[in-house]
């Protein structure tokens, strides 16, 4: 039976304060302490491939104003029009963007593994070493979660996609190691059920990984995909579904049995990515039950199957839209059962990098940007690395709008703080060998107090880089402060980089003139306001910063 626990109230109260006091300074290990049995429980919510383009209904009126800054009135682009696509029908992402604070300018990782891993971690891929989709977490990392465990006595869990150990393709030798990597458990996860890999084989037949209680943490065994159903979904092995039921039991119970235990689920969905192994379309279209109406009748209209491979004459754009709706749906019924059970909750949603848009019959990207080809996933470019983050629960206002600029490493300490805990200012390195400064920073001032940045306008900044596999290797890096960015291919010199000012240009199309040098930037000539100084300043960055700097 669900019910709510009395002592919930008091909890709330007691988190409250706890929130308002690290909301004006990083908790002490005293404070801490004493709010152990306080703390808020945290769901995080990772979706796969699902950039802003595909969920830009969460910020109404985010599309007509970029209408009015690109049209005829403003930079009068000629294909200004084609910013007015069609996105995903989402409704549970929009009644909690519209319930929470929506960050707006919320950079991540070029790939899955990339983001996973800087979110973890709070480190960049620098640091992390996991540059494109192959690579994978070093068990020396610290993880935030291992904190939340053994510091705040928190219940910890993983339902759905890892992809931070490795990748096993279907053709790996059969002695080649499998997931060399950091694993849930060894992350500090209690239980995982999901898939270490970076895709299922197809959506309904899988490897359903699990660690439990009897398994060691460097290991873990593989079942069958599991059969599971939702209030008002027929029983299936669709694994949105089966993740949702897997979540939603486990804080059931956790809510039953002790429910003075803060709780901590990490949710990585597949969907929308690609499936590994199906054929002839790597989509899906979701079970009918998954869909609401709108997508059920387009589903129809293309003539897609529902529950299966067979697509039809559905185009990528549609399944796109239809596999992202089905997402939605499952995750509002978990959003349901929790506002049900404790709302002494913080909820996170985030995507793990930008709708994929490179070729290979595969061009998903249907709404808000002008410039697709060879600018989605796997670039640093605003389609490949723009994402929507939203958080809600205590204290957050709702229908709140942040244009702090944030990236996926920020969640490493601001859940730490949300939770009460100190946030360490240096973690291990890869090797283990030395400590190194944590790149992620709180979000709690832009949360709690509404500061407009959390990190200085002008020298703070934020990495994307990345190895793409899928390029031949190419390797691009991008950097930007509040108002600048600068993407480069192979190097960061002014001739493999390009400009830009997303705050007057959003979406990339107008690239700055770069100045013939930067001695005026070292010598004090150009200041901050200058976009030259802007220039040199981020170079400055990606030269000795990001994985472009040359090798010491």
């Amino acid at each position: 039976m669900i019910r709510i626990v009395a002592s919930n109230a008091a909890r709330g109260l007691a988190v409250l304060a706890l929130v308002l006091a690290g909301a004006c300074a990083a908790p002490t290990a005293e404070t801490a302490r004493e709010g152990a049995a306080a703390r808020p429980n945290i769901l995080l919510v990772i979706s796969d491939d699902i950039g802003v383009d595909v969920t830009s209904d969460i910020s109404p009126g985010m599309i007509d104003g970029l209408l009015e800054q690109y049209g005829p009135h403003g930079l009068n682009h000629p294909q200004y029009q084609e910013i007015k696509g069609r996105p995903a029908s989402t409704p549970n992402l929009t009644a909690l963007a519209a319930g929470g604070m929506r960050f707006m300018q919320t950079w991540v990782q070029p790939f899955c593994a990339n983001t996973r891993a800087s979110i973890l971690s709070g480190l960049y891929p620098v640091s992390t070493g996991v540059l494109d989709y192959t690579g994978y977490l070093s068990q020396n990392h610290r993880s935030f979660v291992r904190d939340l465990k053994e510091q705040g006595g928190y219940s910890t869990a993983m339902f759905g996609k890892w992809h931070m150990a490795g990748l096993v393709p279907a053709n790996m030798a059969a002695d080649a190691p499998r997931y060399p990597g950091m694993k849930p458990k060894e992350a500090g996860f209690d239980l995982f059920l999901g898939n270490l890999n970076g895709a299922p084989s197809t959506y309904h037949e899988y490897d359903y990984h699990v660690q439990d209680a009897t398994t060691p943490a460097n290991e873990y065994r593989t079942e069958q995909a599991p059969t599971r159903s939702l209030p008002g979904i027929a029983a299936t092995t669709y694994a949105p579904v089966v993740k949702v039921a897997d979540a939603t039991q486990w804080i059931t119970d956790r809510e039953q049995q002790d429910p003075d235990k803060p709780w901590f689920v990490w949710l990585a969905f597949n969907v929308a990515h690609i499936s590994e192994n199906q054929r002839p379309s790597p989509m899906v279209v979701p079970d009918r039950d998954t869909l609401d109406e709108p997508s059920r009748r387009e589903m129809e209209s293309c003539g897609g199957k529902f529950g299966s491979r067979e697509v039809g004459q559905c185009t990528d754009k549609q399944l796109m839209r239809a596999m992202t709706n089905s997402m939605d749906t499952v995750l509002g019924q978990l959003l349901r059962t929790i506002d049900t059970l404790d709302p002494n909750t913080y909820v996170i949603y985030i995507g793990d990098n930008g709708t994929w848009m490179f070729g290979q019959g595969r061009e998903f990207i249907d709404n808000l940007y002008i410039t697709r080809q060879g600018r989605g996933k796997g670039t640093a470019f605003e389609s490949g690395t723009r994402v929507d983050l939203v958080v809600r629960g205590p204290r957050v206002p709702a229908g709140a709008v942040s244009n702090a600029v944030a990236t996926g490493s920020d969640l490493f300490p601001t859940i730490l703080q949300l939770a009460g805990l100190e946030v360490p200012a240096t973690v291990p390195d890869r090797e283990g060998k030395g400590m190194i400064a944590l790149d992620g920073v709180s979000l709690t001032p832009a949360l709690f107090e509404g500061a407009p940045q959390v990190r200085d306008a002008d020298t703070g900044y934020i990495l994307s880089e990345t190895i793409n596999p899928l390029q031949r290797n190419a390797r691009q890096a991008g950097v930007r402060n509040a108002r600048y960015k600068l993407v480069c291919d192979e190097e960061p010199t002014a001739a493999r980089c390009r400009f830009y000012d997303v705050k007057a240009d959003p979406l990339e199309e107008f690239p700055l003139d770069k100045p013939a040098a930067c001695a005026n930037y070292t010598n004090g000539q150009w200041q901050p306001a200058a976009p030259e100084w802007n220039f040199c300043r981020l170079q400055e960055v990606l030269a000795q910063k990001s994985f472009l700097a040359p090798k010491r």
